[in-house]
């Protein structure tokens, strides 16, 4: 119970941060289609490093949203968010290691790896490109993936 309250403090704090509130402004923003405007409230916190900026600036970049559409900086802004255990940036690393976008070609055992630690980060939809992409896999890939995950899922979600 303890760990629950920790979250949702962490949480409160967060939202009622400058850089949490800029956050709101911008997806506001964002579905009101101003997107040149969103993209400056995130700015300064995906500069500091918060995850959700990070991702979506990532978002910006990966559809061209008030930004020139540019794969690897979408690529680079998701990897930063996912590395803090961003969920939806993790799914979003994944789906780019499975296709190869950005970078010289796919990499099925690292997409399967952000998949899975998607998932756990609680992804729904992660669950399903980790199905559909285990269909493409050999289990020796699997395995490796899986080893991966184990070194990955320690420090990043170490009470999962």
């Amino acid at each position: 119970m303890r760990k629950f309250h920790a979250v949702i403090m962490a949480a409160a704090v967060a939202m009622s941060s400058p850089a949490g509130a800029d956050i709101e402004v911008a997806r506001d923003l964002m579905e009101a289609g101003d997107f040149v405007a969103a993209r400056e409230a995130l700015w300064p916190a995906a500069r500091s490093g918060n995850a959700d900026a990070e991702e979506l600036i990532g978002v910006m970049y990966a559809l061209g949203l008030g930004v020139a559409k540019d794969e690897r900086r979408a690529f680079e802004w998701y990897l930063r968010s996912a590395m803090k255990g961003h969920p939806g940036a993790q799914s979003g690393v994944g789906w780019y290691y499975e296709v190869g976008l950005g970078m010289p070609a796919p990499d099925l055992v690292r997409a399967y790896m952000w998949y899975v630690l998607s998932t756990i980060g609680g992804d729904p939809d992660a669950a399903i490109s980790q199905e559909e992409i285990a269909r493409k896999m050999t289990p020796g890939q699997i395995d490796a993936a899986l080893e991966l995950v184990e070194d990955y899922k320690a420090w990043m979600y170490p009470f999962r």
